[in-house]
């Protein structure tokens, strides 16, 4: 791993000693860490919850007097979706390296919120597809921001397993998502052009959940110490500590020797992060565009136009393709939940390779089974909710290599850099190319598709074998040095 650092010969003035690293590392778990799974991981639900009522809406939108959008304008909305994404993800990414992760934490969801509304007030396929967008830039700025707090604030011996179920909490939404698209698409309950308008629109309002629960979680104080904060740092480690031990009822383990010498010179590292990843990380670069566009392909073909396979080839109406998506929503979830703890003992590496190669192979033969038409609708759901229980787990530990792959000063960044290439390398093109593939009516198409996509995910796995890293239960600090350590 990387040990050259920039900027040895510092003044010892412009430096300081800590050793928060290992003492938020040796805490035990307490409320406070549940606190900051639910407050992070309540925005993957909400967004699990619009994105699956949207999926499962893909009908009703084709059905719509006012939208009446082809198959072909349903995979190019999912694709505006995925473009405001990526910028978000780079806009809001780089705002988060530089002002810090909990100011952020506003900003996104209160895009997120006020764009989701307007999807439900939309009056055209035109301006339907513009509010997804903004929507997609909210949730790609909650990504970078969101998943560096997890694994700055998260002890090492938990950091994999709670960074996939945090992730993979997005198919919970999901779920319920299923569930509400059932009802809201119930012409018994309310008619259909009001239904898919009023899914969209208490989505949004519920995002006001999440806004509440972030008023209580702090500044990272990893990301306070490399931004030349180090007494508030201190000050907020220290309030964590506090707490943890009121709540644990106990004393708390003493804190492992040895620490960090950091700078507090510097306050803005993008261009040196810049120039970090194409040199000295750039195996890690190769690795995180690998990860992120294969699964980015494989997730969105298939997630953004599920619903119109089910509708189109299988015939079931769009009122009850809810009712399909609920026990794949629920595989995907229960993929990282039972898997996980792999990730932390077994170890990064092996389960990376694992998860990726073989959710690919199951990808290439279950489109080969829907080219035969040999399978029913409720076996094809099945097929689906078998393959992506594993590539749920294979798609989260992607954003959990990439975030524990950089140097701290440029992580959220990274993460926002890496999910807009793999996002416009492989998530934009899948939906807009399963549109089209759709739109021909030939399964054998189809099976092209699925077959690039299950290639892409084996070729993934082939390249974590030779360049992912043993991450397992190592303080952050030392798989990846921060760019403003100083060698002694």
């Amino acid at each position: 791993m990387p040990t050259t650092q920039l900027g040895d010969h510092v003044e010892r003035s412009k430096t300081f000693r800590t050793n928060i690293p290992n003492r938020l590392d040796r805490l035990p778990w307490a409320r406070f860490h549940w606190l900051v799974i639910i407050a992070l991981g309540v925005a993957w639900v909400l967004d699990g919850l619009e994105v699956t009522v949207v999926g499962s809406l893909s009908g009703a939108l084709s059905d719509s007097k006012v939208l009446h959008m082809t198959p072909a304008q349903v995979g190019y909305a999912a694709s505006a979706y995925l473009v405001g994404a990526v910028v978000g993800a780079v806009f809001f990414g780089w705002l988060t390296d530089w002002l810090g992760r909990k100011k952020l934490f506003t900003i996104t969801v209160l895009l997120y919120v006020a764009a989701t509304i307007a999807c439900g007030l939309s009056w055209s396929f035109w301006s339907f597809a513009a509010f997804r967008m903004l929507t997609g830039a909210g949730i790609g700025g909650e990504y970078a921001a969101v998943n560096a707090t997890i694994q700055e604030m998260i002890p090492a011996r938990r950091r994999g397993f709670t960074d996939l179920v945090v992730n993979g909490s997005f198919w919970l939404g999901a779920a319920v998502g299923a569930l509400g698209a059932v009802t809201v698409l119930d012409p018994r309950i309310m008619p259909a052009e009001i239904g898919w308008r009023a899914a969209f629109v208490i989505g949004g309002v519920l995002g006001m959940i999440v806004l509440f629960l972030r008023h209580f979680l702090p500044e990272s104080p990893r990301w306070l110490m490399t931004h030349g904060q180090p007494e508030e740092a201190e000050k907020v480690v220290a309030d964590i500590e506090t707490r943890v031990e009121q709540e644990t009822g106990a004393p708390l383990p003493a804190t492992p020797e040895g620490g960090l010498t950091l700078r507090t010179d510097v306050r803005a590292w993008f261009w040196p992060g810049m120039e970090a990843l194409a040199t000295t990380y750039r195996r890690q670069t190769v690795l995180g565009v690998a990860l992120m566009a294969a699964q980015a392909f494989c997730y969105n073909a298939v997630f953004f136009t599920y619903a119109l396979i089910l509708t189109k080839f299988y015939g079931v109406a769009s009122g009850r393709v809810g009712w399909f998506m609920l026990p794949f929503a629920l595989g995907n979830f229960l993929g990282p939940l039972l898997l996980g703890r792999l990730f932390d003992t077994v170890g990064r590496r092996v389960m990376i390779t694992l998860t990726y190669a073989l959710s690919g192979v199951l990808m290439i033969g279950t489109g080969w089974l829907f080219a035969s038409d040999v399978l029913s609708a409720g076996q094809q759901t099945a097929a689906w909710t078998g393959i992506f229980f594993v590539a749920s787990a294979a798609a989260s530990s992607a954003y959990l290599t990439v975030g524990e792959s950089f140097p701290l000063e440029v992580r959220a960044v990274a993460i926002a850099l890496f999910y807009a290439f793999g996002t416009g390398l492989g998530g934009v093109a899948g939906p807009a190319l399963f549109g089209v593939l759709i739109d021909t009516g030939s399964r054998l198409s189809i099976f092209w598709g699925y077959l690039l996509g299950g290639g892409l995910m084996v070729l993934a796995g082939v390249v974590a074998w030779f360049l992912a890293a043993n991450a397992e239960r190592r303080a952050l600090e030392d798989v990846a040095p921060p760019l403003s350590a100083v060698r002694e």
